[in-house]
């Protein structure tokens, strides 16, 4: 992919600052090695109760085991990261999953992967259900059931200071003639290279995609001058904005996606965790999560299954 390249050692000191729909280092190393923002002391997950109508959801076979798989991608707050150093991971998909989980009864056995190897390895079977800020798409209903806790999207996020693409980006026609850095197997991606005929049509000079497959080297990138712009998620990017080591400044929503955990096609578990997501919301364990993160513009009133992307 073009772009794409390792981590750099000034790259290690900014991994924390970049969360991405669907995508972030499953390395634990890596993450650690950045030292992380010291975790919120909050803990809503802590009265959260075993719930019989959800858990009577589950396939018997899951309910007799009493463990689910789950592959999680782990790369920055607010989503997940691995805060101070430490090797527990920390965010508001492990709360909200560790959550589910004490409604349906069972515990979940966290494997951290990378991003992109997530969705194919939930069809293998490697993995029960998938987190890592997943976004709902078109595309990927084709081959993956989702059930959704939170909207969050795509947006866009330039150095500081920098004042070139005006105070927001709500047309791709405005990346003409610049380069863009995502990461590799997100929604950013598969974005862009569906309206890469954009700029021709306007009669501009083409926008450049520059693919990265580690957080911190997409924002080094940035602040080196190889890139003028990141497309991300927006409570990512709203996240790094506010940290000052960052130097980077929001430039508002692109396009809002329903994010959820993700599942095999045609999974038994998705009416369950639907069940036990809905109940978080009705008894205020969900809203507590989320003001944890700083992330309460993205709640939703409901969980659904595998609903259409939106528009």
């Amino acid at each position: 992919m073009p772009g794409r390249t390792r981590p750099f050692v000034a790259a290690a000191a900014l991994l924390p600052l970049l969360a991405l729909t669907g995508c972030g280092s499953g390395d634990p190393a890596e993450a650690t090695a950045a030292g992380g923002s010291p975790a919120p002391t909050a803990d809503p997950v802590a009265a959260v109760h075993k719930v019989d109508s959800a858990a009577a959801l589950l396939p018997a076979d899951v309910r007799s085991a009493g463990t689910l798989r789950i592959g999680s991608s782990v790369g920055a707050p607010p989503s997940a990261y691995y805060p101070n150093g430490s090797r527990t991971p920390q965010g508001q998909d492990i709360d909200i999953a560790s959550a589910v989980a004490k409604v349906l009864g069972i515990k979940l056995e966290r494997q951290d992967a990378s991003f992109e190897t997530i969705l194919p390895a939930l069809g293998s079977g490697k993995y029960d259900v998938g987190t890592g800020n997943f976004g709902v798409t078109t595309e990927r209903l084709k081959t993956i059931d989702f059930v959704t806790y939170i909207d969050d999207g795509q947006g866009f996020a330039v150095k500081q200071g920098d004042t070139s693409f005006g105070k927001k980006i709500t047309d791709l026609t405005q990346l003409c003639g610049r380069t863009v850095g995502i990461n590799a197997g997100t929604t950013f991606e598969a974005t862009l290279a569906a309206q890469k005929g954009v700029c021709a049509k306007a009669g501009k000079k083409p926008y450049e995609v520059k693919v990265y497959s580690e957080n911190g080297a997409t924002i080094t990138a940035l602040q080196q001058g190889r890139i003028d712009v990141i497309m991300s998620t927006i409570n990512g990017l709203r996240y790094q904005a506010a940290q000052p080591a960052a130097h980077t400044a929001f430039l508002g929503e692109y396009h809002r996606l329903d994010v959820g955990f993700a599942f095999k096609k045609g999974s038994k578990l998705t009416k369950a965790f639907q069940a036990a997501v809905n109940e978080l919301i009705k008894n205020g364990t969900y809203d507590r999560i989320l003001k944890k993160w700083g992330t309460t513009g993205s709640a939703i009133d409901s969980s659904r299954i595998s609903p259409p992307e939106h528009a």
